[in-house]
Formats: structure tokens, sequence, C-alpha cells
């Protein structure tokens, strides 16, 4: 079996020719939920950055962070706080470490090996009984 190649492009640009599925579409709540306990950096709308580990996040992405160091939106104060919550639709970007890519995609693949079916699919199954 071939596998066609699809172009990738960048701003309208086409640029190299890559197999599909050589990059994967993660959703961003899978990758924070791999994050959890890794350093991560977030940039607010409002232009504060706050540098901490995550502790937890949910699903509106609300996270809380500990052993934080906020920049100030200007850059020339800085403040250390123990602990923080950040509200999910306050985020303008979140940056995390690579590895962090490659935690999020093993986990994908151990929930996929976990829900597959475990029949041929074909037949009536096997103590089932008849329906009715």
């Amino acid at each position: 079996r071939t596998v066609a190649k699809t172009p990738i492009t960048a701003f309208g640009k086409e640029s190299k020719t890559f197999p599909p599925g050589l990059f994967r579409i993660m959703l961003p709540l899978s990758l924070m939920r791999a994050a959890v306990n890794s350093p991560l950096l977030v940039e607010l709308k409002g232009g504060d950055t706050y540098n901490g580990r995550l502790v937890s996040c949910d699903a509106w992405m609300n996270m809380n962070l500990k052993d934080v160091i906020c920049t100030s939106k200007d850059g020339e104060r800085f403040w250390k706080l123990e602990g923080c919550y950040i509200r999910g639709s306050a985020v303008k970007y979140l940056r995390l470490l690579p590895t962090t890519l490659d935690k999020a995609a093993q986990e994908e693949q151990q929930q996929q090996k976990q829900y597959q079916p475990r029949g041929g699919g074909r037949g009536r199954g096997r103590g089932r009984g008849r329906g009715g």
C-alpha cells in the first residue's frame, strides 16, 4: 500500500511534502494533562507572564501553578508566588517542554489500546444472545 504525500503549507507558500500523520493533531487539553508536574510558561491576554510548575487543569483550561514567578507586562516587575490560579479564558499563550508532546502521544496510544474491541467485528458475537 502506498501513502500519498500531502503538502504542508505555511502562510500560503508550499514547502516540503511530508507523509500524512507525521504531524498529529493534539488537543490542548491532552497536552495540558500530560504536562502536570512539569514547568510551564503562561502568557495572559493582558500581557503578564507566569512561569511555574503545573499542578492541575480542568476542561476549561483553568490551571493551578506552584512555585510561580510572575512578570509584569512591561517586564520590569517580578513577583515570586507560592501558588496561583489562572482562568483558562485569560490565557493567550502556553509554552510546554518538548518532551511533553512525546508523553502526550504515549498516553494517547495507551488509551487507544485500552478501548480496542476484543471481537473480530463480524457475526453475531459470542455469548450475546439473540436480541429481542
